[in-house]
């Protein structure tokens, strides 16, 4: 079976209008048991609940980027205890963000999401705004970002591209073992052509789809024993074919800039008062590297740098 093909008795349907080969069948056999299965076995998380409100969806989708739940949680808490509203972070010094990311990694989140929150602030009167285009519009929002505020706060009718999504995809329908590394127009064009028309639906299906690939169709170890699609996953009836693409992209941690960026971050973060260079030269002995780090962090604007060679995290 290539990877086009969908399972025989899929096959019988035309190709949808904008060209996706089996999407339509392929939908009218996936939407009723994933979202069957996702009224079982979705996990109760806080940005799910009522009351969390478009903000708290936000938050959550910032600190959920490349992070798994369960560092994102105690934050996110703390985060919205003191932080409720956009306006509440946006009267705060950008630093005040990122100092409360803590070690949740890739801190210019905290930048961008402190600059979405003055802009909240400024244009829409402190309320998150529904509107897809007046979320893509607001500073650190992208594509993702912008649909699954407006999917998963305001149940509106979205495709939310994230890696859990486009694994579920690539195997369900396109029969691949991984998606490729970066979101193609193609992925695009299937993700759209499997939403269905029911909105509120459609953003069920969005956070049905995500938590499938984050608790069943896993990057390693997929457990297709506990999958609801099984008997119509392209990928698995055709054997499970090996990943033929490029290699998949692994995240190394321990010696790189970005630890000597964290190890820096941790003592500014700890510090009530501008901090002198002496000070932060003891957190990694290659100079080189240490330097290099720092001066990425000031360039990000993650540090503000202070006469007499002193830093301290920004304050505007």
């Amino acid at each position: 079976m290539t990877a086009t093909e969908m399972p025989s008795s899929l096959t019988d349907v035309p190709s949808v209008p904008d060209g996706v080969p089996g999407a339509a069948e392929a939908a009218a056999g996936l939407h009723t048991p994933v979202l069957a299965w996702f009224d079982q076995h979705a996990r109760d998380l806080p940005w799910r609940r009522p009351e969390a409100g478009a903000w708290g969806v936000m938050v959550s989708e910032f600190m959920l980027q490349q992070t798994p739940v369960s560092r994102v949680l105690p934050v996110y808490e703390q985060w919205l205890a003191r932080w409720p509203r956009p306006a509440d972070l946006a009267a705060e010094a950008p630093g005040e963000a990122v100092r409360a990311w803590g070690r949740l990694g890739y801190p210019r989140r905290a930048l961008r999401l402190h600059g979405a929150a003055v802009a909240i602030t400024e244009r829409h009167g402190g309320d998150v705004p529904s509107e897809h285009a007046q979320l893509l519009a607001l500073p650190g929002i992208g594509e993702y970002t912008a649909a699954a505020v407006a999917s998963f706060a305001y149940g509106q009718r979205h495709p939310v591209l994230d890696t859990n999504v486009r694994r579920v995809f690539a195997r369900a329908v396109t029969g691949v073992q991984y998606p490729p590394n970066a979101t193609t127009a193609a992925e695009r064009r299937l993700a759209r052509a499997l939403l269905p028309d029911d909105e509120p639906r459609a953003a069920r299906w969005a956070a049905a789809s995500m938590e499938l690939g984050a608790l069943v169709c896993t990057a390693r170890n997929e457990d297709c024993g506990r999958c609801p699609v099984a008997h119509l996953c392209a990928w698995r009836l055709a054997g499970k074919p090996a990943h033929e693409g490029p290699p998949r992209r692994g995240q190394t941690y321990a010696g790189t800039d970005r630890q000597v960026r964290g190890k820096l971050l941790a003592v500014l973060r700890e510090a009530v008062r501008p901090v002198p260079r002496a000070v932060l030269d003891r957190v990694w002995d290659d100079p080189v590297q240490r330097a290099r780090a720092l001066d990425g962090l000031v360039s990000d604007g993650l540090v503000e740098p202070l006469e007499n060679d002193r830093f301290r995290l920004p304050l505007t």
